[in-house]
């Protein structure tokens, strides 16, 4: 490295395979051929991987533009790459097999912007678990190392791919096709059973399988024997030939619902493999629209342009990947407000003064936490610190029944699985009773408690937030509750969030229909949840020194959204500089 920096030079590896350009005709690399010029960018760490990758690829016919393996990546590494193939003419869409990111927070600035131009596919090895994270916060436990990796993937608009399979199964079709308008399918084949496991996976993935139009119908009608099925599937039946093949295709290709095109074939019927491959290549030139075929037990390229795949899952599973990579292509930019929150200087004061007291960091008690969460606008639920049970009869008896009761500690993180919360309790004497009784049970670990007024009734969620070693601040939004573990019902998104990117994380929850009035509960407040949901992004991003945050519950009511439980954690920050202090300078 001291060489090649004192001569202006870049250095590829060390412990690496070499590199290809074909459109240079370099093969500066060790690989047993020189692969078939194409579109496609790889890049990988693994040398071995990498061989696979293009011998394959060959085989399926996807050529190369260019190719790095770049091993320990010494010097040259995924994001030097992506910035050479943002702007190379040669490659349209980009494949990375990546172990590991040297700077994962300038990779996603880069990956996003990328993306927007060409597609950029990525397969991750290492999706182990996070380890003993069990005694923290909820968020920390969930943020996994490979949960991260999807948040900082989701955000920038890389397709992520678990296996190699999966990549090249994706990379031939945005290879060779046009990016879907929609998720609308018509499917065209000549057997009715490998045509209907083509609509179930169509639909697992998230494809519709419409209803074919009467005009539609009828033209197909037109060009079809009597037994053939002129709904969507379309089978043109074991008979059909290659003629009314085409025909089918072409139709269903006019039809304005239609937005992409997956034909089915199942060799030898009909006029044959040759004859038929043909037809589906003729009948798909000129066309704008997306086209893709699974010639059963064959992989391949028919003609040039149309990818064929050995099975319907296969091709439903690339087709279900241009679709939503064409959907975060064509959404609208999101807008992030850069000015700093009103109060943002005083949340700084707060994080400085409790580092000041404890220099290792720690928990923030509740009052301490619930100043820092009001100074980015996140609304906390008033609760009064008691250190014991006169004083916890007295805070009942000013806020008026009914109240809740919650251990506090220093190690009382999740304090119902100890039985450390108490709702509902609706007379003095009864508060008394619960505190001594947590009291009696907890010992030392139970150093006061906090009584909180009972929330309206609502739908109960969790947002959070976690410093990641390696990743820097995520943010978590899910089900929350006692069920927030148990059902794992969560997304994460690396900050900045903006209100739109809130709101696609709440759509990804499966608990999302609960928050819509879900089978005649009230309408909740979401614009509120997704304002705490950027407000938590907004404060993990501007202050390091945060690294575990928790608001579960936020209880979400048509009303608004209140946290009711909050827990907090400092730690002195790293090298990562503060958003908001490289703004004030």
């Amino acid at each position: 490295m001291r060489i090649c920096r004192d001569a202006g030079m870049r250095l590829v590896g060390p412990n690496c395979l070499g590199i290809v350009n074909t459109a240079a005709s370099l093969n500066a690399s060790f690989l047993p051929g020189t692969p078939s010029a194409g579109r496609l960018g790889l890049m990988s760490q693994s040398g071995a991987v990498a061989a696979a990758v293009i011998d394959r690829a060959e085989g399926v016919g996807l050529g190369i533009s260019s190719f790095a393996s770049v091993g320990n990546k010494a010097d040259v590494s995924g994001n030097d790459m992506l910035e050479f193939w943002e702007d190379d003419p040669a490659t349209e869409v980009i494949a990375l097999y990546l172990e590991s990111f040297g700077n994962p927070r300038r990779f996603g600035r880069i990956a996003r912007r990328v993306s927007g131009k060409k597609p950029v596919l990525v397969v991750k090895s290492g999706r182990g678990g996070a380890g003993d994270r069990a005694v923290r916060s909820h968020t920390a436990a969930a943020a996994t190392p490979d949960a991260a990796v999807d948040a900082l993937l989701r955000a920038s608009g890389v397709i992520r791919e678990d296996s190699v399979r999966d990549l090249l199964d994706t990379a031939r079709l945005l290879v060779h096709q046009p990016l879907p308008k929609g998720g609308r399918v018509a499917i065209v084949g000549n057997s009715g059973g490998p045509q209907a496991m083509t609509a179930d996976a169509c639909e697992q993935r998230g494809l519709s399988v419409p209803e074919l139009s009467p005009a539609t119908r009828d033209a197909l009608s037109a060009g079809l024997r009597a037994a053939a099925a002129v709904g969507n599937p379309v089978d043109v039946t074991a008979d059909g030939e290659a003629a009314e093949l085409a025909h089918a295709i072409r139709t269903v290709l006019a039809d304005p619902d239609v937005d992409a095109v997956l034909v089915v074939y199942t060799p030898p019927f009909g006029s044959g493999p040759v004859a038929t491959k043909e037809a589906i290549d003729a009948a798909s030139r000129g066309s704008g629209k997306t086209v893709l075929a699974c010639v059963l037990g064959d992989d391949g390229l028919i003609g040039s342009r149309v990818p064929s795949y050995a099975f319907p899952e296969q091709a439903v599973h690339a087709l279900g990947r241009a679709v939503e990579y064409a959907a975060w292509r064509s959404r609208p930019a999101d807008v992030v407000v850069e000015v700093p929150p009103v109060h943002a200087l005083a949340a700084r004061e707060i994080v400085e003064s409790e580092l000041r007291d404890h220099t290792q960091g720690g928990w923030l008690d509740y009052p301490a936490a619930a100043r820092l969460l009001g100074a980015y606008g996140i609304r906390v639920a008033e609760a009064v610190p008691v250190g014991g049970r006169e004083a916890a009869c007295a805070a009942a008896a000013r806020l008026g029944p009914p109240v809740a009761l919650k251990a506090t500690g220093p190690d009382l993180v999740h304090k119902s699985d100890v039985g450390g919360v108490r709702v509902n309790l609706d007379g003095v004497e009864e508060v008394g009773r619960a505190y001594q009784e947590m009291a009696d049970r907890l010992g030392t670990a139970m150093t006061g408690a906090l009584v909180q007024r009972m929330a309206a009734d609502g739908v109960e969620m969790i947002v959070g937030g976690v410093a990641h070693e390696t990743f820097g601040p995520l943010v978590m939004a899910g089900m929350g509750g006692v069920t927030a573990e148990l059902l794992a019902d969560r997304a994460f998104r690396v900050p900045p969030i903006s209100d739109a990117d809130a709101g696609r994380m709440l759509g990804e929850l499966r608990c999302e229909p609960l928050l819509r009035g879900y089978r005649g509960r009230p309408v909740v407040n979401t614009e509120e949840l997704r304002a705490q949901i950027a407000g938590v992004g907004r404060l993990m991003d501007d202050i390091p020194e945060v690294a575990e945050l928790d608001l579960n519950p936020v209880i979400v009511t048509p009303a608004g959204a209140v946290a009711v439980d909050v827990r907090v954690r400092l730690a002195p920050a790293g090298p990562r500089p503060s958003p908001f202090l490289r703004r004030l300078r």
